[in-house]
């Protein structure tokens, strides 16, 4: 990929499942989140690439659910992966902190 922006899937484009709703299902992948799809959408329109950057790609098997998924709430197949790389220019999780360069201090 040429320069791209890296998109949590767990918390960040799908919702975390509660407990309650759990199947023990290590592929179940919550609802969307209304505004994280829209801005996907938008990028992509705009011509931007887009990768899914999931812990849950550390499994080859639990790639094609993630797939499925993407293309059930109205997403393209995008990369799916699990490390970043020089051309990631943005990551956008829900567990972040953004880190001035080269500093260390929390922006």
């Amino acid at each position: 990929m040429s320069a791209w922006i890296g998109v949590d899937l767990d918390g960040t484009l799908a919702s975390l499942i509660p407990i309650s709703e759990y199947t023990g299902n290590p592929d179940q992948i919550g609802k969307p989140v209304p505004l994280m799809i829209e801005r996907v959408r938008k990028w992509l329109v705009q011509g931007r690439e887009v990768g899914i950057f999931t812990a849950r790609a550390e499994n080859p098997m639990r790639i094609a659910p993630i797939e499925e998924w993407l293309i059930a709430n109205g997403l393209p197949e995008l990369a799916i992966i699990n490390v970043k790389d020089s051309n990631m220019i943005e990551l956008w999780d829900d567990r972040c902190y953004r880190i001035e360069t080269n500093t260390g201090k929390v922006i």
